[in-house]
């Protein structure tokens, strides 16, 4: 059944759609998934920011320890005919598909966290379309895609329900940050350091190891602006912007750091590249931000 799904998509492929699934799978890449989280937690409203990436980060860290456990191969290994598109995007295993996952989290989030019907059909469509992106495109199977949808949605529901009440305390807050933070950057440690040593399996693990990098560089940074800083996210929308698209290009500096990193330290390195990624764009930019202006502290 899964072969034949696959080999339907295969007969269908064509210039157009190529194109039209190579859009849609990017809306599901965390490049884009981290592009708007931030636009709202600086721009639009801190606490739905940290909603959505809760939400994305506990589904993708679900979908990361289930990839290391399962270890199944992708279609384009498997079945001769298919020879996989986007294969840049194609890392780790295939059970369940990370896109996927990382969509259904993003969108499902969203749509809980505004509340809008309008969204909440984009953004169901927006599901569907990267999950049918990642079929089409050959690199997960339909049972990869629909694990994927299950655990984004199901992840983003549990957390919705319990973040508003917890994110209201101010103290709970900044200690479940802590906590989150310095546990992730012991995990991502660990698994840097034996990943540089060869002592587990790099296909299993690279990935998971970014996730928990980003989650102890993203909450700890959380932890750092609700003491130091506490920005209020309104302001004149020049000035949004500003620091804004400063805060991406930091992000995208940081991400694009790789090239300069000995080959050696490969898994230590990109360790620290998303650590500095989550860690920047949720507390020392804004710190920073703030001594330039940027950020205004509430009162």
């Amino acid at each position: 059944m899964q072969e034949a799904i696959m080999l339907f998509f295969l007969n269908i492929a064509n210039p157009v759609l190529d194109f039209l699934a190579n859009i849609a799978s990017a809306v599901g890449e965390q490049t884009f998934v981290i592009a708007v989280i931030l636009y709202v937690f600086y721009n639009y409203d801190k606490k739905k920011g940290f909603a959505l990436f809760t939400s994305v980060l506990f589904a993708v860290l679900g979908m990361g320890i289930l990839k290391a456990i399962v270890r199944a191969p992708r279609p384009f290994q498997v079945l001769q005919s298919i020879d996989g598109k986007r294969l840049e995007t194609a890392t780790g295993y295939s059970f369940p598909s990370g896109h996927t996952t990382t969509g259904a989290a993003f969108y499902t989030a969203l749509a809980l966290t505004f509340k809008k019907r309008p969204l909440s059909i984009l953004c169901a469509v927006m599901m569907a379309l990267v999950g049918l992106s990642r079929l089409y495109l050959g690199v997960h199977w339909p049972i990869d895609v629909f694990a994927g949808l299950l655990l984004g949605v199901a992840i983003s529901f549990v957390v919705s329900h319990y973040l508003n009440a917890l994110y209201d305390d101010k103290q709970k807050r900044i200690r479940l940050s802590i906590w989150i933070g310095t546990l992730s950057f012991i995990a991502g440690t660990i698994t840097a350091i034996l990943l540089n040593l060869g002592l587990i399996d790099e296909v299993a693990f690279t990935d998971l190891m970014k996730v928990f990098a980003l989650g102890g560089g993203g909450y700890l940074g959380f932890a750092l602006e609700n003491v130091k800083v506490n920005f209020v996210v309104q302001e004149k929308r020049s000035k949004q912007i500003l620091r804004y698209v400063i805060g991406l290009i930091g992000i995208l500096l940081f991400m694009g750091a790789k090239a300069i990193i000995p080959e050696s330290l490969y898994a230590v390195g990109a360790f620290m590249r998303y650590t500095l990624v989550g860690f920047w764009a949720t507390g020392l930019y804004p710190l920073i931000g703030k001594n330039l202006r940027l950020f205004a502290g509430s009162r």
